[in-house]
């Protein structure tokens, strides 16, 4: 934009911060107000839900203490023996075993992929121990997976867009016969696809494995269709409550078929789950660029408001030395020899490198600095050239989708 091209001599200089930085304090301030949005409309709807269940377990507590004449210090006593036993694991119906081989395994799973649903933990110092230990490689090595899964997904997507693409030109009837079969050897040269077409894709993906999931859950589980969808949302993003858990009873019907479907599905629905948010990451960084324009657009045009005046008593204009050599004004002020200046800029006359060199020094060095910065690649700053729309470079998953969409694209 021709805004941000034209404050580049002006702010650049006074900024402290590079757009990155500039991009990760507005984030850190969006997702504070996001998180105080979150918190004021999780109170208002389910405050009222809690203060009713205080109310009936209060009351559930006083009639039974009454009924089968027990002091409430001993019936609490009782509960929170129970609640001691939950967290080992022991329930009133029964569950399949927590540290068999499959327990285990259904629990290692959890660990590496953070789903953590909490309802298996180790209770020995040896365990937590080994555990530490034990989801710091594996936790790291499930990253490197989902992103390596993300690379080989944007790029299938990428091929099959492209071809999709291809067909539809070959098709359209605009090239001529001699060159359609020969067509996909150079067409769409730098073509990549949009992270909007992607993250529909990888949507639609994301919704066709958590419908398929549900409806395998909500028989098997017994539960509602709505909360086996919940429950597909919590685990495929590996928030993992622990309310609902899947595969936690004693016996199924079809008991291996389910385990193993159980474990695709949730293989596949976290993979999927993780390529979609660092796809809307992407969008959200648009959303961020966009705001650091014209934030910055806006504070440029204050500031050139602010200096308009003072840019032109303090610039030497061309011819102001010999001016002052033969009546002894200073070059900044006014005074009648202002329409020998003005006569020399309007008539085309040549100006030498020595009054331009001295016209605007901080001018010259600013340029050299920005061509120097511009060559070797060096950190830009919010003012910078728009090519590179501020995805070059990053690590993990953006490094991944730097310049595989034509969002994240330097040649935008």
């Amino acid at each position: 934009p021709a805004c941000r091209l034209s404050c580049g001599s002006c702010h650049c200089r006074s900024l402290h911060f590079n757009e990155d930085n500039g991009r990760f304090v507005l984030l850190a301030i969006l997702i504070v107000l996001y998180l105080l949005c979150g918190a004021a409309v999780f109170s208002a709807i389910e405050r009222p839900s809690e203060l009713r269940a205080h109310g009936r377990w209060n009351g559930t507590l006083l009639n039974f203490s009454e009924t089968f004449n027990i002091s409430l210090q001993d019936l609490n006593s009782f509960l929170r023996e129970y609640e001691a036993a939950i967290a080992a694991g022991i329930r009133a119906d029964a569950l399949r075993p927590r540290w068999d081989f499959t327990g285990a395994f259904y629990f290692v799973g959890t660990v590496v992929s953070t789903i953590g649903f909490g309802m298996t933990t180790p209770v020995t110092v040896a365990g937590k121990v080994f555990l530490i230990f034990y989801g710091l490689l594996g936790c790291a090595a499930t990253i490197l997976f989902f992103n390596l899964f993300l690379e080989r997904i944007i790029t299938l997507l990428a091929v099959v867009m492209k071809a999709v693409r291809e067909r539809r030109i070959r098709n359209s009837g605009i090239l001529p016969p001699g060159i359609r079969h020969d067509f996909s050897a150079y067409s769409l040269p730098g073509w990549k696809p949009s992270v909007y077409h992607v993250m529909l894709i990888l949507g639609l993906s994301a919704i066709t494995i958590s419908c398929c999931a549900s409806a395998m859950y909500a028989p098997v589980e017994g539960w509602p269709y709505l909360d086996s969808l919940y429950f597909c949302f919590v685990t495929f993003s590996t928030i993992g409550f622990g309310d609902f858990v899947s595969s936690q009873s004693a016996v199924y019907e079809y008991q291996s078929l389910y385990r193993v479907a159980n474990f695709l599905f949730m293989l596949m629905g976290v993979c999927c789950i993780y390529s979609l948010f660092n796809v809307i990451s992407i969008v959200i960084k648009q959303v961020l660029n966009w705001m650091l324009e014209k934030m910055s657009c806006l504070f440029c045009q204050r500031c050139n408001k602010a200096n308009a005046f003072l840019g032109r008593r303090n610039a030497i204009r061309p011819g102001s030395r010999g001016r002052k050599g033969r009546l002894g004004q200073p070059p900044d002020s006014d005074g009648p020899c202002d329409s020998d200046t003005e006569g020399r800029r309007l008539s085309g006359e040549m100006i030498s490198m020595k009054d331009l060199a001295a016209s605007n020094k901080v001018s010259l060095a600013i340029m050299q600095k920005q061509l120097s910065e511009s060559a070797n690649g060096y950190p830009r700053t919010v003012c910078g050239s728009s090519r590179h729309n501020g995805f070059s470079g990053g690590v993990g998953a953006l490094g991944i989708m730097n310049n595989r969409l034509a969002e994240t694209s330097n040649s935008r």
